[in-house]
């Protein structure tokens, strides 16, 4: 069994998660402009950690460097493989003082970076420089939020093992503040046609170049007021929406246009991780059967693994 599941009540928090969010789009356009391109923009997110996100190593012209939200002692820390550290509290504290904040850090470090500066896929959203209205830091919340994370990252990466086809890591997304992880079929998908604010079309299409399976989780936002986990499948398939899905609570969205299942659902179970583990695989199998993938060469079972080395399964 993995460690307490918090209760995430998106209410409570949801000036710290606003704040918190914006900040990790300052620190993830960082990463954005130092890394080279991966597909589908997997080069951007940031990841779980032992202790909060990470951006992991990234390049510079002195070697490599690294930011880390320490969301435990509630730290963020820049540090180079040169040997140097800085440090910030994190406390309430308005973007735009992160922001100035974090680029001086930089400057000591002698890391040169420049980012643009207005926040991807936020609506009527201003520049990190100039926003002094989001300043919340609830250090408590905060961490309830990482924890669960830990906890979803760890049923992510024990559902991803079971697909020898391509497959993303388990990774953070600063754009919508969502943890997640994207099956693909082999095929080409047709062009997207979605926009997000403060995204460019190409990066979108790019994205969505290949035919997906994918799934998530986020803890709300004004939008979508409530923690959930999400599934949908690009290009969606037909009967895709009508196949039936587990656990109970879970549901079809209309107007998101993909499977939803609040977390609390999770959270309340008796056994979290096979509730969890069950509509991931539920979902990608209405994505799969309905849209024919060839799940005989692009699915695998690790039973007979995990006997014999004890990996983390649920239920």
């Amino acid at each position: 069994m993995l460690t307490k599941w918090p209760v995430l009540d998106y209410d409570s928090w949801k000036d710290t998660l606003a704040t918190v969010h914006r900040w990790t789009q300052v620190i993830g356009k960082i990463r954005l402009r130092k890394m080279p391109w991966l597909n589908h923009s997997w080069h951007v997110t940031l990841m779980v950690s032992p202790t909060g996100l990470s951006t992991g190593s990234i390049p510079f012209d002195r070697g490599l460097f690294q930011i880390d939200f320490d969301f435990v002692r509630h730290r963020l820390r820049i540090a180079t493989s040169e040997g140097r550290q800085e440090s910030l509290e994190l406390r309430p504290m308005a973007v735009a003082d992160f922001y100035h904040a974090v680029f001086e850090k930089l400057k000591q470090l002698e890391v040169d970076v420049a980012i643009f500066t207005m926040p991807s896929e936020l609506e009527n959203a201003v520049p990190f420089e100039e926003d002094y209205d989001h300043r919340s830091y609830d250090a408590n919340k905060m961490e309830d939020c990482w924890r669960a994370m830990v906890n979803i990252h760890i049923v992510f990466t024990r559902f991803r093992a079971g697909f020898t086809g391509k497959v993303s890591p388990v990774h953070f997304f600063w754009g919508a503040f969502d943890l997640a992880v994207t099956r693909f079929s082999g095929r080409d998908a047709p062009l997207h046609t979605g926009t997000a604010p403060n995204l460019p079309a190409r990066v979108m299409q790019e994205a969505y170049s290949k035919e997906v399976s994918s799934c998530g989780f986020w803890p709300g936002s004004a939008y979508f007021p409530q923690a959930a986990f999400y599934s949908y499948a690009y290009p969606g398939p037909e009967g895709f929406a009508d196949y039936p899905v587990q656990p109970e609570g879970a549901y079809w969205s209309k107007e998101l246009g993909e499977f939803l299942l609040p977390y609390e659902v999770v959270q309340q179970s008796s056994n979290p991780e096979k509730t969890l583990l069950a509509f991931l695989q539920s979902t990608y199998e209405a994505a799969a059967n309905t849209a024919n993938w060839d799940r005989a060469s692009l699915e695998c079972d690790l039973t007979d693994f995990e006997n014999d080395y004890g990996c983390f399964r649920a239920g």
